[in-house]
C-alpha cells in the first residue's frame, strides 16, 4: 500500500483541505477520476485528500446522486435520508424556527456542528430557535436548506470532534458541502410532488451549467427555484367545536392548523469559479444569493378566554374597554360569558354600536367574533462570497510552502411579519398585519494557511500545516413598525400591547452587537511506519467577548492487514456563545401550564434575568474520544466507530419563569415599560453538562445481479445522551427531552439496481423509540413506538439526454405517533381518544415528519 505524501498531490491537498475548490492540473484531474472522486474526502485531515477507508477519522461521503434519492428538494430532508445520526424536525408552530429548521448531528444541538462550503466556514442563520424542541432551544446554526443538491459534487460529513482543526462549533462534527467545478455540460430538471392527503404540492426547477473560463479555468453556476403549498394535519380544536355548537358561526372549520408552512419564491443561485494564474498560482471565487418567503400557522385565540384579548379572568367575564377612559364617560358593563357570548343581549349592545354604550365600549369580539389564528412568517435572504488565491511559494524562508489566502463574507437576514392579529390596546384602530422587524447575521473571515511536506528522517515525509484566522461576527436587531410594539390607550385596562402573538422589536431593543476573534493553529500528520499514521493538531483562539481558549486533537490509524485497519481520536473542543444568544430580546406566545401566554426572552446580562440566576454566557467545552475499525475486501466495505462526547456548560434557553406580583413590581422598579403584558420570562444560560455516546456502522457491498449492477448499503447509528448536571433553570421536562427526544436507534438499508435504461432503488428507514412532545408541554408528551418507512424511486433513461423518474418518500404512508390517551370505553377504533385541545393529530417531534406519504415525478435534461 502506497502511503507517501507526494509533492504532486500537495497542490490538491492545500486547495481542498485548506478550503478551496481549485482548477486542478490535468495530471491531478486524471488521478482524481481514477480514484473515484466521490469517495475522496478533504475534511478531517490537512494532508492530502484521502479515501474514506484511509481516513484516520470516520467520514461519510454523500454524492450528488445519493442526495437526489429522496422525494424532498430540501437539503435537510436529503441529508436525513443519508446520514443516520442526522435529525431534523418539522416545526409547525415554532415562531422563527418555522423559517429555518434546526438540525441535530449525533444528538447535539444544531450549532454544535460546523458547516463548511468548499472547506470554508459557513455563516450562521440570523434566526434563533426559541422553541427548538428541547435539544435546539436557543440554537443558532447555519441555514443548510439554502444549498441545492444540484449545485453539489458531494457532501462530506466528518463524524468526529474537530475544534482544534477548524475552530468553534465542531463539537459534534463537520459538514463540508463541495460545489461542482466542471467546465462543461450541465443539466436541467423539473420536479413535482404532493402528499397522499392531496396537499403540500411542491414544484421545483433546478439547473446547472459548467463553462470554461479561458483555457485555464472554469465557471460553474447552479440554481433552484421552488414553491411549496402548506399542509394541514389538524382536527378541530375542542373548545372551538364547543363554541361553534353553541351558535357561533364565525369559527373556522380548522381553527388552528398543524402542518408544514407555505414556502413561496424559494430561489437559490450558487456560483463556483476557478482560474489558473502564472507561477503555479490559482484564483478561486464562490458564493450564493438565496431568498424565500415563508408563512406558517400560530395558536388559535379563543374568543371567550384568551388573556389580555377576550378576558382577564379565564373566561368568566368579557374584557371590555372604555374608549372614553375609565371614569371619563359612560361606564361599560360587566358581561358574564355564557356558551356563546355573541348571542347575549348585553354583548350585542356593544357590538352593533346602536347605543351610546356601544359607541363608547370595545371588545375584540367585534373584530374577531370567532377568535383568530395569526399567521407568522417572513422573508429570509442569504448571501455569501468567498475569494482567494493559492499556490506554491518560491524562495525565501517559506520556499516550497503551499499557501492559501482567502476572505469570506456571509450575511443572513430574516424579516418577520405577522398577519390576522391585533394590537388590542389600540382598540378598533389597530391594524391587522404588522412588520415585526428583522434579525441580521453578518460574518467576515480572513484565512492564511500554509502546508508543506517535510523530510525528518522517517520512512515517509510528514505533512506540516499552520495558519491564522481573523473573524468578525455581528448580530443586528431592526425595529418593527410602530404599531407592532405600541402601547395604545387601552393598555391600562388590561389589553395586550403590540401585535398579539409576536410583538415587534422596539427601538430600545434594536442595535448592532459585534464580536471579533483571532486564531492560530498547527497541524502535523505523519506515517511513523508504513502501517502506523499519527496526527496532532493544536489551536488557540482569542475572543473579544470572553477571552481565549486552547484545544488539541490526536489521531491514529494502524493497518493490521491489507483488509483491516483500526483508528481512533482524542480531542477537546468548544463552542462560543453566539452574539445573538448573548444579546437578543423578544416576546412571543408560548404555553405555560397548558395555557397560552406571552413570554419575554431577555439577555442574560439584564438586571431582571440575573434575579433568576442568569450570568454572562461562557463557551461550551467538550472532551471526546472515538475508536473504530475499517474492513475492506474487494467489493465489501465496512466501518464501525464508537464515540463519547462530554460537553460542559452547555448553553440553552432556560425554562420560562412564571412572573409573580413581586416580580412585576421589580420590573416596574427597573423601569421596564408595561411589564404586566408578559406572563413568563426566559434567558440563555450555561446550565447543564451532558455525555453523549454512540456507535456508527456503515456497510456497502456491490455485485452484479439480474444482469445489472447492484449495490447494498447499510448505515446504523446508536446514540444516547445523559444529562450529568442541571438545575431548575433547565427544568426536568427539558432534561427528559434532551435525553429521550431523539430515537436512540436509527438505521437505513438501501438496495440500488442499475441497468442500461433503468435505475431504481428501495430504502427502508428505521426509527427507534423516542419521547414524543407536542406544543412544548410536558402533559402533552408520551413515549412513541419505533417505526419503519419505505422510500423508492425508478428512473427511465430514454437516451443520454433525457431521464424520467417517479418515486415516493414514505411509500406506505406510515403514520407518525398520534396524540391521545387510552380510551377505557374502547369506543374509539384506534383504542384512544385524540387529544385535540390544540387541534393536532400527531406529535410534532416525529423524526420522519407527520405529513405522511409524498409522491413525485421528475424529468431531467442533460447536456
Amino acid at each position: 500500500m502506497s502511503t507517501k505524501f507526494r509533492t504532486g498531490t500537495l497542490a490538491l491537498a492545500i486547495g481542498l483541505a485548506l478550503g478551496t475548490a481549485p482548477t486542478y492540473a490535468e495530471e491531478n484531474k486524471t488521478q482524481v477520476k481514477e480514484k473515484d472522486v466521490e469517495r475522496i474526502a478533504v475534511v478531517g485531515s490537512r494532508a492530502a485528500p484521502r479515501s474514506v477507508a484511509d481516513s484516520p477519522v470516520p467520514i461519510d461521503i454523500i454524492s450528488a446522486e445519493d442526495l437526489e434519492k429522496t422525494g424532498s428538494s430540501d437539503m435537510l430532508d436529503q441529508l436525513v435520508a443519508s446520514v443516520p445520526s442526522f435529525n431534523v424536525h418539522s416545526n409547525p408552530i415554532s415562531d422563527a424556527a418555522t423559517l429555518v429548521r434546526p438540525v441535530n448531528l449525533r444528538g447535539l444541538s444544531s450549532d454544535s456542528t460546523l458547516v463548511l462550503l468548499n472547506g470554508k466556514r459557513r455563516h450562521r442563520a440570523s434566526v434563533i430557535a426559541f422553541q427548538g424542541g428541547g435539544i435546539n432551544d436557543g440554537a443558532q446554526g447555519p441555514d443548510i436548506s439554502v444549498i441545492p443538491s444540484i449545485a453539489l459534487k458531494q457532501v462530506e460529513v466528518l463524524r468526529d470532534g474537530a475544534a482544534a482543526q477548524y475552530g468553534s462549533d465542531a463539537i459534534a462534527g463537520v459538514m463540508n458541502f463541495v460545489l461542482k467545478d466542471s467546465d462543461d455540460g450541465g443539466s436541467f430538471s423539473v420536479k413535482y410532488g404532493e402528499y397522499a392527503e392531496g396537499d403540500g404540492g411542491t414544484t421545483t426547477y433546478a439547473g446547472n451549467i459548467g463553462l470554461p473560463l479561458t483555457q485555464d479555468g472554469y465557471a460553474n453556476f447552479s440554481f433552484q427555484y421552488k414553491n411549496a403549498d402548506a399542509t394541514s394535519r389538524s382536527v378541530q380544536v375542542a373548545n372551538a367545536a364547543t363554541i361553534a355548537a353553541a351558535g357561533n358561526t364565525f369559527i373556522a372549520e380548522e381553527a388552528q392548523v398543524w402542518g408544514s408552512p407555505e414556502i413561496n419564491d424559494d430561489i437559490s443561485i450558487f456560483a463556483n469559479i476557478g482560474l489558473d494564474l502564472a507561477d503555479d498560482k490559482k484564483f478561486y471565487l464562490f458564493g450564493n444569493y438565496s431568498e424565500r418567503d415563508v408563512k406558517g400557522g400560530f395558536y388559535w385565540r379563543n374568543p371567550h378566554n384568551r388573556s389580555s384579548i377576550y378576558s382577564n379572568d379565564d373566561g368568566v367575564t368579557l374584557l371590555v374597554g372604555d374608549l372614553d377612559g375609565v371614569g371619563q364617560g359612560i361606564s361599560c358593563p360587566t358581561i358574564t360569558i355564557g356558551a356563546n357570548v355573541l348571542g347575549q343581549a348585553d354583548y350585542q349592545s356593544i357590538a352593533d354600536n346602536s347605543t351610546a354604550l356601544g359607541q363608547n365600549c370595545f371588545a375584540v369580539n367585534e373584530i374577531y367574533p370567532g377568535g383568530y389564528t395569526p399567521n407568522f412568517g417572513g422573508n429570509v435572504t442569504d448571501t455569501s462570497l468567498t475569494m482567494g488565491i493559492q499556490g506554491e511559494i518560491s524562495g525565501g524562508m517559506l520556499d516550497e510552502f503551499y499557501f492559501d489566502l482567502s476572505g469570506s463574507v456571509g450575511r443572513n437576514e430574516s424579516s418577520f411579519n405577522i398577519v390576522n392579529t391585533i394590537n388590542s390596546s389600540m382598540g378598533a384602530e389597530s391594524p391587522h398585519d404588522f412588520d415585526l422587524g428583522k434579525y441580521i447575521q453578518l460574518e467576515k473571515t480572513f484565512n492564511f494557511d500554509l502546508s508543506k511536506s517535510v523530510d525528518v528522517g522517517l520512512d515517509d515525509l510528514i505533512n506540516f500545516a499552520t495558519g491564522l484566522e481573523w473573524r468578525e461576527e455581528s448580530f443586528e436587531i431592526g425595529a418593527g413598525d410602530q404599531y407592532s410594539f405600541l402601547a395604545g390607550p387601552l393598555i391600562d385596562q388590561g389589553f395586550n400591547l403590540g401585535s398579539h402573538g409576536f410583538p415587534g422589536f422596539q427601538p430600545s431593543q434594536a442595535g448592532v452587537f459585534t464580536r471579533r476573534n483571532v486564531a492560530a493553529y498547527i497541524d502535523i500528520e505523519a506515517y511513523i511506519t508504513d502501517e502506523f499514521l499519527v496526527g496532532t493538531a493544536i489551536r488557540y483562539e482569542d475572543f473579544s467577548s470572553f477571552g481565549d481558549t486552547l484545544n488539541y486533537k490526536l489521531t491514529m490509524q494502524y493497518i493490521l492487514t491489507d483488509e483491516l485497519t483500526i483508528r481512533g481520536s482524542l480531542s477537546t473542543g468548544f463552542r462560543a456563545p453566539t452574539v445573538g444568544q448573548a444579546n437578543i430580546s423578544n416576546v412571543s406566545t408560548a404555553l405555560e401550564d397548558g395555557e397560552l401566554t406571552d413570554s419575554a426572552l431577555l439577555p442574560p446580562t439584564s438586571e431582571f434575568s440575573q434575579i433568576f440566576g442568569a450570568k454572562a454566557l461562557e463557551p461550551e467545552e467538550s472532551k471526546s474520544y472515538a475508536f473504530g475499525a475499517v474492513y475492506q475486501n474487494g467489493d465489501f466495505f465496512f466501518t464501525a466507530d464508537y464515540y463519547n462526547i462530554e460537553v460542559t456548560d452547555r448553553i440553552t434557553q432556560s425554562d420560562r419563569k412564571k412572573l409573580t406580583e413581586s416580580d412585576y413590581e421589580k420590573l416596574e422598579a427597573l423601569g421596564v415599560a408595561n411589564p404586566r403584558s408578559v406572563g413568563t420570562v426566559s434567558f440563555f444560560a450555561n446550565d447543564f453538562d451532558t455525555t453523549t455516546q454512540g456507535i456508527d456502522v456503515v456497510a456497502n457491498y456491490t455485485m452484479e445481479l439480474f444482469e445489472g449492477d447492484t449495490r447494498f448499503s447499510l448505515v446504523y447509528n446508536w446514540n444516547e445522551t445523559e444529562v450529568d448536571r442541571s438545575s431548575d433553570i433547565t427544568g426536568d421536562f427539558k432534561v427528559k427531552r434532551l435525553e429521550e427526544a431523539l430515537p436512540n436507534h436509527r438505521g437505513t438499508f438501501t438496495v440500488s439496481q442499475s441497468w442500461d435504461d433503468i435505475n431504481m432503488y428501495v430504502r427502508a428507514n428505521y426509527f427507534g423509540e423516542y419521547h414524543a412532545v407536542h406544543v412544548d408541554y410536558d402533559l402533552a408528551a408520551q413515549d412513541a413506538d419505533a417505526a419503519v418507512t419505505i422510500d423508492a424511486e425508478i428512473s427511465f433513461v430514454f437516451n443520454d439526454i433525457l431521464t424520467f423518474s417517479v418515486g415516493a418518500q414514505n411509500l406506505l404512508d406510515q403514520e407518525a405517533e398520534k396524540l391521545g390517551f387510552e380510551d377505557a370505553s374502547n369506543n374509539h377504533p384506534d383504542g384512544f381518544t385524540p387529544n385535540n385541545q390544540w387541534g393536532g393529530q400527531y406529535y410534532e417531534t416525529s423524526p420522519f415528519g407527520f405529513n405522511g406519504a409524498f409522491y413525485y415525478v421528475k424529468a431531467t435534461y442533460n447536456f
